[in-house]
């Protein structure tokens, strides 16, 4: 039983670093074209805005029950 623990263990370890260093690169890689290219960070800022915004107008306007 204690084997298949540090083995199920070592498993999710490996995954979860494989997976955090993808994301790693992955946005290394974003974060290059986006140096290269203003127009997309000045694009991404807007889009980001509109969402912030309809989300806020969202939770202004909704009429849910009220947290105590």
């Amino acid at each position: 039983m204690a084997l298949q623990s540090l083995i199920l263990g070592a498993i999710q370890i490996s995954i979860g670093l494989t997976i955090d260093g993808l994301i790693v690169v992955t946005a290394g890689s974003l974060a290059v074209f986006l140096s290269r290219r203003p127009a997309w960070i000045q694009a991404q800022r807007y889009l980001m805005g509109g969402v912030l915004a309809a989300l806020a107008l969202r939770l202004a306007t909704d009429r849910g029950r009220a947290a105590a």
